[in-house]
């Protein structure tokens, strides 16, 4: 009895396994890029590392930071060893022709103990590198803003392509409506005739508006430097998009503390005037300490010594007193640089000043037009429903529905737009006030989701 169930055990294994191993296997769902979605904060990171403007204005930073290194070192103490063998033969009426060799070795140090020319040249240089790190983070901060406004164009890229498709879809849906009552001659030719027309005219406009996406994505590309095939975050529906509560004075004041390009354009006017300063030291003495050491068989008219070592030490004074004109020509070259520097500041002032009331009402406005287009947005939706059933009672004709529809897709245009042209100028307002980029884009991704901001219509004509 234990046999045979061990046996009929056996079977049912041997059974068991052959139907397992002809059950093909599940294979794993293949994964795309598609799938997945990223954020503005992600995209800046990656730019951070792959921008070339962005990795450019580093290594311009750093360049300034070596350039006023190399003037700091004439300052410094400079010394140099010399070394020299030299073989002489000599003949004169006294002694009889000979040939020796001479050597000589030298260490010379010397430093300078006033020199207002190369004192203000470092200071040049030194303001010179303080203006390469403020045009760096300038720099940065443009793209920042650069890569929102690509990234929000290819959100409102591929908005047009699904209100694009969500239209044809509304107006396909009335134009079945309107070839049912025409089979019943319940409408007119001229109804359905505007409704098809319509439809393949949004069909013409959906192939546009898929490529303009494709051109969108290849945009932020170039920036990130890979190809950019994830979801991208979208602006969440209960978002309160609204400027801080700071007062547009206080937004003013801060941009003309902190904005980088106006620290930029501050220290080149101070490097010209170092650099007006070390024209004119020009005409200034310099006074220098000098102290050498020498060793050397060679004697004077290059006669032969006895190996003599020599220790100098000395103070030297040069005093220019006439080069051709050419230092006062330079000085007063040097000061037309310093008016230009001078206006190019101004200038710049002025349009911090510009830039930021600009973006700061600019911001305010788009806030008020994103509550109105909401309410816009209610209403045309439930005007829409109603023409598209009084079409089906034939109380209204095709023209009125489609432009219902019309001014629905319209208003959900407004929105989008709107809501696109709020953010950009909050990174246009935040860049020209001096705030740093980072928590610019961390504030703007705190109003993005992975969800969508595009809600379309279905079949049943509701949201």
């Amino acid at each position: 009895m234990e046999v045979s169930s061990m046996l009929l055990g056996g079977v049912l294994m041997l059974t068991t396994g052959a139907a397992l191993a002809q059950t093909p296997a599940a294979t794993p769902k293949e994964i795309r890029a598609s799938t997945y979605s990223t954020d503005l904060m992600q995209l800046y990171r990656e730019a951070r590392l792959e921008d070339p403007k962005v990795l450019a204005s580093f290594a311009q930073a750093q360049a300034g930071k070596e350039y006023q290194r190399e003037a700091m070192g004439a300052l410094l103490p400079q010394l140099s060893f010399n070394a020299g063998t030299n073989r002489i033969h000599q003949e004169n009426d006294v002694i009889d022709a000979r040939s020796f060799d001479s050597e000589s070795y030298s260490l010379v140090l010397r430093q300078y103990l006033y020199n207002k020319a190369a004192w203000e040249n470092y200071q040049k240089f030194k303001s010179l590198a303080r203006q390469s790190e403020s045009e760096a983070l300038d720099a940065q901060s443009e793209a920042a803003v650069e890569l929102a406004q690509r990234y929000f164009t290819a959100l409102a890229a591929e908005d047009e392509l699904e209100l694009v498709r969500a239209e044809r879809r509304t107006t396909q849906k009335s134009l079945d409506r309107i070839n049912a009552l025409y089979a019943r001659q319940m409408a007119l030719v001229t109804d359905q005739l505007d409704l098809k027309a319509r439809v393949d005219l949004l069909a013409a406009q959906e192939m546009d508006a898929r490529n303009q996406a494709s051109i969108s994505r290849e945009a932020l590309a170039e920036i990130v430097g890979r190809p950019v095939k994830e979801k991208l975050n979208r602006i969440r529906n209960d978002a309160q998009l609204r400027v801080s509560t700071q007062s547009l004075d206080s937004w003013v004041r801060d941009g003309i503390e902190l904005n980088p390009t106006l620290k930029a354009s501050e220290s080149g006017l101070e490097a010209a005037n170092a650099a007006l300063r070390s024209g004119k030291g020009g005409h200034y003495p310099t006074v220098s300490l000098n102290l050498s050491a020498q060793q050397t068989n060679e004697g004077y008219n290059n006669t032969l010594a006895p190996r003599t070592d020599s220790y100098v030490a000395g103070v030297g004074v040069q005093v220019p007193l006439y080069s051709g004109g050419s230092t006062s020509a330079r000085v007063r070259g040097l000061y037309q640089d310093q008016q230009v520097a001078e206006q190019q500041l101004e200038s710049v002032r002025r349009r911090v000043v510009k830039e930021i009331t600009s973006a700061y009402l600019t911001a305010n406005s788009n806030g008020e037009k994103i509550d109105a287009s909401r309410l816009a947005l209610e209403s045309a939706q439930l005007s829409r429903v109603a023409a598209e059933k009084g079409l089906s009672y034939g109380m209204v004709n095709a023209v009125d529905v489609l432009t219902s529809v019309r001014n629905e897709f319209r208003v959900r245009r407004d929105l989008l737009k709107t809501q696109y042209e709020f953010l950009s100028n909050v990174f246009t307002l935040n860049r020209w006030a001096g705030k740093p980029p980072g928590e610019t884009v961390s504030s703007v991704n705190g109003w993005l989701s992975p969800g969508s901001a595009v809600q379309s219509v279905n079949a049943d004509g509701q949201e």
